[in-house]
């Protein structure tokens, strides 16, 4: 216990750590100022020295299996807020230092994903299974950050379709238009497409369960006939379009494969077509997943520094037409996922157990307080093989709802008309 009451004084700076360990001896770090007041027991021992090894997993692992818990109404959220704002004072640690080092030269093997291991990754978290998902997600099933005008006032719902709106209108959208879909979730963006600037889309997605799940949406739509779900693999789509998206795609490619998919992306690009990504990234130099988010929650993942994004940009010889960082509004977006989740927290034990509750919690937690504190931010970039496909002027983006909604009516190309 020693050597973890060491890096705990070292690390609670702010707030206070009340910890009672597997002894009953108590432990107190911090001033008490600017932070959470948290008390913890820890029942097991060996948390005394996992901890001090990799506080980031053990700690998580700890909360799912009952072996660390929360006195004096102290929970999770207050544990991981106390972490949060202590967050670089953990990473200054001597061990610390020594471990994130090793896992920045792993990173590349952590992010290794052939298409076999891709499929799996991705139906590791995304076909869970409906019904979980109903209980947090909106109404439209999207599981991406949210763009809020107000979010004070605004519904998840609202916040969730003024997304659908502004990346409809950033891709500058015209009638017949062939639009391809790299990761579709449960078909909520193709859907929208189609429904309000009626173009034809190819959505793709390796999660079974999410596609049927799209599929039945768009039936039920009314435009089916215009969307094509894909189980399939980006890099086996084939084919030109006019415009291609992806949304919350990208963190699951990995940096050894930017290039690939930057490429397919160029390749996929009709001369005068243009790209939106919204993905999530970091304004930090490279690092690593966390490794509680990497063994439980997205393996295989990884939110790129945005030095990553525009090197492999560069290398595959696109042009970065515009990017727009959207910092706050997963965080917002995350809290509304949270406040559901918690509100309907016996029904996903019902669905699953205590456990998988528990490492949901840590998980949702943790990753609003990422945006909310930390380095994470989300960021739409458009792509072009062309200079000036892509208006030079932002204005565009930014017409009236009324307006975006209508489009004008798409040209004819010069071979057309001649």
């Amino acid at each position: 216990m020693r050597l973890l009451d060491n890096m705990l004084t070292s690390f609670v700076q702010n707030g206070r750590m009340t910890l009672i360990d597997a002894d009953g001896i108590t432990h107190v770090f911090g001033s008490g100022q600017d932070g959470p007041d948290v008390t913890l027991h820890l029942h097991d021992k060996a948390l005394h020295w996992k901890l001090l090894v990799n506080p980031e997993l053990y700690a998580a692992e700890a909360y799912m299996d009952g072996t660390l818990t929360f006195e004096n109404d102290s929970n999770v959220s207050d544990f991981l807020g106390l972490f949060s704002v202590n967050r670089r004072g953990l990473f200054n640690t001597g061990w610390q230092r020594v471990l994130q080092g090793l896992f920045r030269r792993l990173r590349r093997l952590h992010q290794f994903n052939p298409m076999r291991r891709a499929v799996a990754n991705a139906q590791h978290h995304y076909d869970l299974g409906d019904d979980l998902y109903r209980l947090f997600l909106d109404e439209g099933m999207n599981y991406s950050c949210a763009y809020f005008l107000d979010p004070e006032t605004e519904t998840l719902e609202q916040a969730q379709d003024n997304k659908l709106r502004l990346i409809a209108r950033k891709l500058k959208l015209e009638p017949g238009m062939r639009v391809a879909e790299i990761g579709s979730g449960w078909g909520s963006l193709a859907i929208h497409l189609v429904k309000h600037h009626n173009v034809q889309v190819t959505a793709i997605n390796v999660a079974t369960e999410q596609l049927a799940t799209s599929r039945r949406r768009a039936e039920e739509a009314g435009v089916a006939d215009r969307i094509e779900f894909v189980e399939s693999d980006y890099r086996l789509l084939e084919g030109t379009f006019d415009r291609v998206v992806s949304v919350g795609m990208m963190e699951h490619v990995g940096v050894p494969q930017f290039d690939t998919y930057f490429g397919k992306v160029r390749d996929l690009l009709e001369p005068e077509g243009f790209a939106l990504i919204h993905a999530i990234g970091t304004r930090s130099q490279p690092g690593s997943t966390s490794p509680f988010l990497r063994k439980y929650i997205f393996p295989g993942g990884y939110s790129p520094a945005m030095s990553e994004v525009f090197e492999s940009v560069q290398r595959t010889g696109l042009w970065a037409a515009d990017v727009e960082f959207l910092r706050l509004h997963y965080a917002w977006t995350i809290g509304h996922w949270r406040r559901r989740f918690e509100d309907n927290r016996d029904k996903v034990a019902a669905l699953y157990d205590e456990r998988f509750c528990r490492m949901w919690e840590f998980y949702l937690n943790a990753v609003e307080l990422g945006f909310m504190h930390g380095s994470s931010m989300v960021f739409q970039i458009m792509l072009a093989r062309t200079r000036d496909a892509v208006p030079v002027r932002r204005d565009y983006m930014l017409m009236d709802d009324e307006a975006a909604e209508k489009p004008a009516k798409r040209k004819k190309k010069v071979s057309e008309s001649a």
